[in-house]
C-alpha cells in the first residue's frame, strides 16, 4: 500500500512536533538535526529543505508553542470591566491549561534556559513578555485609581506569575500531585485571593 504524500505543510508541523519532543527530553545541545530527520523519518536534506537553520527551526517551535495572545485575549475584557479577580484567574487558568495540554513546553523552557540556549530569549519575549507587560501595565493602573497599594508593578506581577508557575512546576515536572481536594481550579482560587488580599487597600 502506497503512502500518501504529506503537503509541506503537513511535514513542516511532523518535524516541529518531533524537535519539539526531542528537545523536551534530551536538551538542546544532546539532540542533532539527523536525531530529528530520524524521528520524523526523513532524511536531513529534507529537514533543511523546511527549515534552512536551527535558527529557524527554533522559531517555528516558538510560533507553534507560544500562544501568548490566546493566553490574553480571555484577560482583556475582564481588564476592561476592571475584574481584578477576572484577569488574574484568566491568565493563570490559561497558562496553566496551556502547559497541561502541551507538557513539552515547561521542559523546552527550562532545557533552553539552562542550557543558555537562544530559545530561551526567544520563549521569554514571544510569550512571557507580552503577558508580564499586560498584566504590569493593568496593576499600575489600578494602583493609579487608587484600588491597590502601591507597589512595584513588575514586581507584584513576577510575585503572581510566580506562584502559577511554581504551581506547574510541582504538577508537571516533578509529578506531585498534591493532596485530591488541591484541584487546579481551588489552586487558581487561593493564588487569585492571596494575592489580591496582598495588595488591595484594606
Amino acid at each position: 500500500m502506497v503512502k500518501a504524500r504529506l503537503s509541506g505543510q503537513e511535514r513542516r508541523r511532523q518535524i516541529i512536533e518531533a524537535a519539539a519532543d526531542l528537545f523536551s527530553r534530551k536538551g538542546f545541545r544532546g539532540t542533532t538535526t539527523r536525531q530529528v530527520a530520524e524521528a520524523v523519518g526523513v532524511c536531513e536534506a529534507t529537514l533543511f529543505k523546511h527549515f534552512a537553520t536551527k535558527e529557524e527551526l527554533y522559531a517555528a517551535i516558538i510560533e507553534a508553542k507560544a500562544q501568548t495572545q490566546e493566553i490574553l485575549t480571555g484577560a482583556v475584557p475582564a481588564a476592561r470591566a476592571g475584574d481584578d479577580a477576572g484577569v488574574l484567574r484568566t491568565l493563570a487558568r490559561e497558562m496553566i491549561a496551556r502547559v497541561k495540554a502541551d507538557p513539552t513546553l515547561m521542559r523546552l523552557l527550562f532545557f533552553s534556559a539552562l542550557e543558555g540556549h537562544v530559545l530561551s530569549d526567544m520563549f521569554f519575549r514571544s510569550r512571557f513578555q507580552q503577558v508580564e507587560d499586560f498584566l504590569s501595565r493593568y496593576l499600575g493602573e489600578r494602583m493609579a485609581a487608587g484600588a491597590f497599594r502601591t507597589v512595584d508593578p513588575i514586581q507584584a506581577t513576577w510575585n503572581f506569575i510566580g506562584m502559577v508557575a511554581y504551581h506547574l512546576l510541582l504538577r508537571e515536572l516533578f509529578g506531585r500531585k498534591g493532596p485530591a481536594h488541591l484541584t487546579t481550579e481551588r489552586a487558581v482560587e487561593e493564588m487569585v485571593s492571596v494575592f489580591l488580599q496582598g495588595v488591595r487597600r484594606p
